[in-house]
């Protein structure tokens, strides 16, 4: 458009109405040097009139004029499912809100993702209980009010994929964005576990790629109010936070009071089986009593080690700790190998014991009290295991069956037969990440003491290896994790049995 410039198009102009003649609806008067916007009639004729003066003279205008089709009007709705949206020339489909358009531009399909905000709900594949469509990123950011925590329990379970989720998976991460923490990625059939979140927000991410679709899965989100992150829910040592309420626990050494929120001194033989937790001496942290023995009987996972760390101490100072003092003994009782008798204000160095067993006793005299000691009692992976006759029992970790393996782990466990046997292993559970090439989680074996020996596997995956022999007295089991996935784990017997010197594994 190129046409003598006035305000009001006073000279030279093109005019354009939505009829049949100069009576018809006027649309615009236009001069310039602006195009205008596409102009489209209401009816099937549209009236042009082209005026100039007698003085200035311009390029004028060049227009292409084309009949237009509402492609809507047709009985087919254009072919779109819900919504047909005509436009110049063409036509478009949408969709009617909570719905989105799907691979083919017609179809409409249940939208996924978005910001959820109530305190319960449900959240589905696109397209449930139908099979999700190909090439779909879902994200759904589940929030709920402070000092609340959110839990996730799967209904139905159905993803492409098995233990790598390379292709369709979804991933639950507590917090908002794409690198918080990862509770877990997971695709397959098996359902997973309940996730609970470990602040007041949640993001769930659906992938899936571009060939093969399956039914998808139904879970059901609620939140809970966490009655332990203000004042510690009231109870004098520990917390713990259940659906709908909270339980007071008491450290080792204590017992809970009737008001079930104070914690009082226990009696003084105890006999611990939780993997982690901490000891202390009686009256703690006030000073011990006088005339007093206490003892401590700690039993881990086996295939575990139990450790202590002395976090504080303070007991009555002796040369040969003669007075008051706390003896550690590599066993299940004061019949076990010494580890340590201590005394003194120097908080000791970590005492390790060389099997799932440690046995502590403290004694104090009638004079001298001190403050006594706390310690937390760990557990760690590998150690020398002597393998007998009679089958013994290998974890993967301390809470196996309660939790899956840790992360960024490197255990080795040494099997050693009595003289003259070799040794024997029968997995009972094998459930590690699997990889083509066993290269994230892993179970390695080698024949001997140490890794220089014969490499007799590299295991991953869940279906466990077959009985395996060693050729000598010893075998070396390595165990790695990485810092990503992480699975049930494994449960191993061993014993020490004659076999042929040739034979590894069963066939």
């Amino acid at each position: 458009l190129q046409i003598e410039r006035h305000d009001n198009c006073a000279y030279d102009y093109l005019e354009i109405r939505d009829g049949t003649n100069e009576n018809s609806p006027l649309i615009g008067h236009f001069c310039g040097y602006d195009k205008p916007e596409d102009i489209r009639s209401t009816s099937n004729t549209l009236w042009m009139k082209f005026v100039s003066d007698g003085t200035v003279n311009k390029a004028g205008f060049a227009a292409n004029f084309f009949k237009e089709e509402d492609e809507c009007a047709k009985p087919d709705n254009g072919g779109c499912e819900q919504r047909c949206v005509n436009t110049l020339g063409s036509y478009r489909c949408a969709c009617d809100p909570g719905y989105e358009l799907g691979p083919d531009k017609k179809s409409c399909e249940a939208a996924c993702g978005g910001l959820l905000t109530k305190l319960n709900g449900t959240i589905t594949t696109p397209g449930w209980p139908k099979e999700y469509p190909p090439n779909k990123n879902c994200v759904w950011q589940v929030v709920a009010p402070t000092q609340y925590r959110i839990s996730m329990k799967f209904e139905f379970f159905e993803l492409e994929g098995n233990e790598v989720c390379k292709y369709d998976y979804v991933e639950i991460r507590s917090g908002l964005s794409s690198d918080s923490k990862l509770h877990g990625k997971f695709c397959g059939t098996e359902v997973p576990e309940v996730i609970t979140s470990q602040y007041n927000n949640m993001r769930i991410e659906f992938r899936s790629d571009n060939t093969v679709s399956k039914k998808g899965f139904k879970a059901h989100f609620f939140s809970d109010k966490d009655e332990c992150s203000k004042d510690n829910g009231g109870c004098q040592h520990e917390c713990i936070n259940t659906v709908g309420s909270y339980v007071c626990q008491c450290r080792n050494g204590f017992v809970l009071h009737e008001n079930k929120h104070d914690c009082k001194e226990a009696e003084c033989e105890q006999k611990i089986h939780s993997p982690n937790g901490i000891i202390t001496s009686p009256n703690w942290p006030d000073k011990y009593p006088s005339r007093k023995e206490c003892t401590w009987e700690i039993s881990a996972t086996p295939g575990q080690r139990v450790k202590l760390t002395f976090n504080e101490f303070e007991i009555e100072q002796h040369q040969e700790c003669a007075y008051d003092h706390l003896e550690v003994f590599d066993g299940e009782s004061e019949k076990s190998p010494i580890l340590g008798r201590l005394c003194g204000n120097k908080i000791p160095d970590p005492l390790i014991a060389t099997g799932n067993k440690m046995f502590l006793r403290f004694i104090s005299d009638a004079s001298v009290q001190r403050k006594g000691f706390q310690a937390t009692h760990t557990t760690e992976c590998g150690g020398r295991l002597k393998a007998e006759t009679k089958p013994k029992d290998l974890y993967s970790h301390a809470q196996f069956g309660d939790n899956n393996y840790p992360v960024q782990a490197d255990c080795d466990w040494l099997l050693v037969a009595e003289r003259g046997y070799r040794v024997e292993l029968m997995f009972q559970t094998f459930e590690v990440e699997e990889e083509a090439d066993c290269g994230y989680d892993y179970v390695e074996l080698f024949d001997g003491h140490d890794k220089t020996a014969v490499r007799l596997g590299r295991f991953c995956g869940s279906g466990p290896p077959e009985e395996i022999y060693s050729a000598g007295e010893a075998l070396l089991l390595h165990f790695h994790t990485d810092d990503t996935i992480n699975k049930k784990g494994f449960h191993i017997r061993y014993r020490s049995i004659k076999y042929p010197d040739s034979v590894h594994t069963k066939k």
